[in-house]
């Protein structure tokens, strides 16, 4: 068994029991494992396990990750930071409809907002970009209009033209272009206008020409020396912000293109590398790996619709099947998120197996990842409260999990 992840003994589909009256039979489930159990049931009612699961999971979060912090911020990212109780609360109000949950959403924001942060950074995920973003949309919800022009204007004042700021989605240009992405989408079209991203976008695409060759990969970044591959220092994730924009005839192709060269270049094993190195087939991460690159690919089918590229994205999720059943439990480089490809491969094909793939992540995680922590068999996380690292993912994956057709990888999908 590899050090990284668990053997995948779960069958790749298993029929879900019709619903009987007053419940599942229970001569019959006392004959299957727990697990088992989780994955036969109706999804009406798996659905509503894993909801109940999730909001009891985020009450513990708030707790762990606010109240005995004494309501003091260290760190206001939302990567392993308090803004991922607040993004994790925003997903539990579009779920419960639960008021409590946005005015401690707006709380937590508030501090976050009063927090140091690095200037540096500017993404969504670690910077002080995410703050005011989210501040803006959650002031919209409760209609407090004064609060967001407070956020806009503070989001706006950002300086992201220092030449030491990356391309990069985790902590660079193409964190705030998602960011900008996320504001149009929940407060309207115009609110960053096109002006000011389209300037941005051609700088990015200008810095990956510089280091790219025309006839192999068009463009390619370096970030801390590198040249990375994966969703958060590299091509995946710059290329997945890019195709949200409506790009020149140029720069569309060599987007493509680039993804193009990614798939020619894969490992064997249908694997992608973590750098341009290629020395390494053993990441199966959201970060560096084919689970980030199997959401880009699904963006690329619907940008460009190309058959090559749907192939590819299904491709990246067999590999997440079958070696994607992470020792850890987290968004970034967990079951949780790798649980995300087939919802996604399921939202793009409509095919009922990925939803049971989807499914059996989600149920491993219900019914062992307690126990398996506890234990020390699985790693919960340096920040284990924490959004990307630890059990605040996890919970967010549930919430999506009761709405399977709506979920979308949270601060990456739109």
């Amino acid at each position: 068994m590899s050090e990284r992840y668990f053997e995948n003994f779960m069958s790749e589909y298993v029929q879900e029991k019709a619903a009987v009256p007053g419940g599942i039979d229970e001569e019959d489930t006392q004959q299957q494992d727990s697990l088992t159990q989780l994955l036969s049931l109706p999804y009406p009612t798996l659905s509503q396990k894993f909801k109940r699961v999730a909001l009891d999971l985020k009450e513990t979060i708030v707790v762990e990750t606010w109240g005995f912090t004494g309501q003091k911020v260290e760190d206001p990212s939302l990567y392993t930071g308090t803004l991922g109780t607040a993004f994790l609360l925003l997903k539990s109000y579009q779920v419960s409809n639960n008021e409590d949950d946005l005015n401690l959403c707006s709380e937590i924001i508030k501090a976050c907002d009063s927090a140091p942060s690095n200037p540096k950074v500017v993404s969504f995920l670690l910077g002080r970009v995410g703050v005011c973003a989210l501040g803006a949309v959650i002031a919209n919800l409760q209609g407090n209009q004064q609060m967001v022009d407070y956020y806009l204007t503070q989001f706006k004042q950002i300086d992201i033209s220092k030449d030491d700021v990356q391309s990069e989605f985790i902590g660079g240009k193409a964190g705030y272009l998602w960011a900008c992405l996320f504001l149009n989408k929940n407060l309207g079209h115009g609110t960053i206008p096109s002006s000011h991203t389209g300037a941005i976008v051609d700088d990015i695409i200008e810095k990956g020409r510089r280091l790219g060759e025309k006839g192999r990969c068009p463009l390619i970044y370096e970030s801390n020396g590198e040249r990375y591959w994966g969703v958060a220092h590299g091509l995946t994730g710059i290329m997945h912000v890019l195709m949200h924009f409506e790009l020149k005839p140029d720069d569309r192709a060599d987007v493509k293109n680039t993804l193009k060269y990614m798939i020619d270049n894969r490992f064997a094993s249908g694997n992608y590398p973590r750098d341009e190195e290629m020395k390494s087939d053993e990441l199966v991460y959201w970060c560096h790996g084919a689970p980030g690159v199997a959401l880009t690919l699904v963006k690329a089918a619907e940008v460009f619709e190309d058959k090559d590229m749907i192939k590819a994205a299904i491709d990246a999720a067999n590999v997440v099947w079958t070696r994607g059943l992470l020792k850890k439990v987290g968004l970034c480089h967990g079951i949780s998120g790798n649980a995300y490809v087939f919802l996604s491969i399921y939202r793009m094909t409509g095919h009922v197996e990925y939803l049971h793939k989807a499914k059996a992540f989600g149920c491993f995680l219900l019914d062992r990842a307690h126990k398996l922590i506890s234990e020390g068999e699985m790693h919960g996380g340096d920040t284990p409260y924490s959004l990307f690292e630890g059990l605040g993912g996890m919970a967010y994956m549930f919430l999506d999990m009761s709405d399977p057709v709506n979920a979308r990888f949270p601060a990456y999908e739109l």
